[in-house]
């Protein structure tokens, strides 16, 4: 679970997983990824941790976006089976139970599709299936619409993912992106137990840009594109204009179409150093190669040394 300033939902959230994890397991750890709050977070944790010894708190430097707190659950989860879900109580403990049978019956990865969006706007919900076309436009796997970090993975695949190092980090992407054979079930998002999301518009964006540009290259197959158009249409144009003064001696006067062009292709070519700037500062970023996360204090330790079968990590 990470969490960002919700010191009022934990006490609520943890005691329901708890109770769902240990009707499933009886060797089960809770951890949560403390993502740099500024509430009481860590005091309530703390307390946490010393009422439940399955407990195990992570507390972040600093925040390090939630890509990067859950890549750090996973990294400290030892379950034969590792279950993603949020602290603030929209995604409902219920559902564990489905989500464990589905495992049995051989799916390695079992996640959760939201229904509908009606807690969005409906340009936020459009903006949303615009973005999953464009990224599953073309490419070699499909990232499933609607589906978030409600999840259990199978040890194998939480393996395979802490094998990918890179720091722009989409996670919908990486689940994705390594395979194994995947199950949907279909829920509907409780409402926030207290506060408000941080995750708006602004951070849905920014999320967005990340995934598409690790994960596609359209932009740079759209920018190829556009320019061999207009490269077709100038052509066009000039032969157009040669026609009508070699022809009809018509002395096209030609300011006006002139100021535009410029105009319209120092435009483009702006954008298109815009894209390729966003790719360049990305590899930037791969290649200082610093940690997605530093840790600032552990407490608990979870499942530790226990051997065993169906052994669970939420």
């Amino acid at each position: 679970m990470p969490a960002y300033n919700e010191a009022a939902n934990l006490p609520h959230v943890i005691p329901q997983t708890l109770n769902a994890l240990r009707s499933l397991s009886s060797r089960i750890e809770l951890i949560v990824v403390d993502d740099g709050s500024i509430d009481a977070t860590t005091s309530v944790m703390k307390d946490m941790c010393a009422q439940f010894s399955e407990i195990v708190f992570l507390e972040l430097s600093r925040n390090f976006g939630k890509e990067n707190a859950l890549s750090a659950g996973l990294d400290a989860a030892q379950g034969e089976v590792v279950i993603l879900m949020d602290s603030d109580g929209q995604h409902s403990p219920t559902f564990l139970k489905q989500m464990f049978h589905q495992w049995k019956n051989g799916c390695d990865v079992v996640y959760a599709v939201r229904k509908k969006r009606d807690d969005q706007s409906k340009v936020h919900v459009k903006l949303t299936r615009i973005f999953y076309k464009l990224i599953n436009w073309g490419g070699k796997f499909k990232i499933p619409e609607n589906a978030g970090d409600f999840r259990l993975m199978d040890r194998k695949t939480v393996d395979a993912l802490k094998k990918l190092p890179e720091r722009n980090r989409f996670m919908k992407g990486l689940y994705a992106w390594v395979g194994f054979k995947s199950c949907a079930i279909d829920y509907e998002p409780c409402n926030r137990l207290d506060g408000k999301s941080n995750f708006g518009m602004s951070s849905s964006i920014t999320l967005a840009l990340t995934g598409m540009l690790a994960f596609s290259i359209v932009p740079l197959r759209a920018l190829t594109w556009i320019g061999f158009s207009l490269s077709a249409l100038a052509i066009a144009y000039g032969i157009w204009v040669i026609g009508e003064y070699s022809i009809w001696g018509i002395n096209v006067p030609g300011y006006a179409t002139i100021v535009v062009a410029l105009m319209f292709f120092s435009g483009l070519q702006l954008l298109a150093v815009g894209i390729l700037s966003e790719y360049v500062g990305r590899i930037y970023e791969e290649v200082k190669q610093r940690p997605n996360y530093l840790i600032r204090q552990q407490v608990g330790h979870g499942l530790g040394s226990s051997s065993g079968s169906s052994t669970f990590t939420n």
